[in-house]
């Protein structure tokens, strides 16, 4: 079982980027409108596994420390792994938030930060896991689709569900469109779960997850 104890105090989170950054948007503004204590965290720095990214210049616009770890300047995988865990440990996070981080992380990583590292994806999980999920929602003809948070395990979006937001498949939908409207229903999601996690804590029983 892991577990993160709630209390009053401000939680510290690292999010990790690889494109726009629309999911970190929405939580430094959530943050800025409520106020970290309320909210019950604040982002104490930005990493990305690439750099010139929109998602790191929103980080440095909110005047964040940002860090870059790119898989090409290291001679493994699990270097490049152990690379990335060095760096958000360096901030002492609570929490890590994957909000567009599109590098799946090794065992390195996840036994410094498993039961941590909160992930989003465009579909209802278990169904349609992988890059695809919206996609492969299309083509199998589903008529609702969806967003889960989820924490991250040693698989492609198999661990633990935290939360899931439903949207309608309308029959004019095409890729780009159910997307737009499942990112919608994303970000508030993942703002309201990094919330309530910050400010109650959490443990995870087996594959269900209990905020506290």
């Amino acid at each position: 079982m892991a577990a993160t104890p709630a209390g009053p105090a401000v939680k510290r989170l690292v999010v990790l980027v690889s494109g726009s950054g629309t999911n970190l948007q929405a939580l430094l503004d959530e943050i800025e409108r409520t106020g970290a204590e309320r909210f019950g965290a604040r982002i104490v720095a930005v990493g990305a596994d690439r750099t010139g990214i929109e998602g790191l210049a929103r980080a440095e616009r909110a005047g964040l420390p940002t860090f870059v770890c790119r898989v090409k300047d290291h001679d493994s995988r699990e270097e490049w792994d152990a690379a990335l865990a060095d760096a958000v440990a360096a901030y002492e996070p609570d929490l890590v938030i994957s909000a567009g981080f599109m590098k799946i992380v090794g065992k390195e990583f996840l036994a410094r930060f498993g039961g941590r590292f909160v992930n989003t994806h465009p579909a209802l999980l278990p169904s349609f896991p992988g890059a695809h999920g919206v996609r492969d929602a299309l083509a199998y003809g589903a008529k609702v689709t969806g967003c889960t948070v989820h924490f991250v395990d040693d698989g492609v979006d198999t661990g633990p569900i935290i939360a899931q937001g439903v949207v309608e498949v309308r029959d004019e939908d095409d890729e780009s469109a159910l997307h737009e409207r499942i990112k919608e229903v994303e970000r508030r999601l993942l703002v309201e779960v990094v919330g309530r996690i910050a400010r109650n804590g959490h443990r995870i029983e087996g594959r269900k997850v209990v905020i506290l």
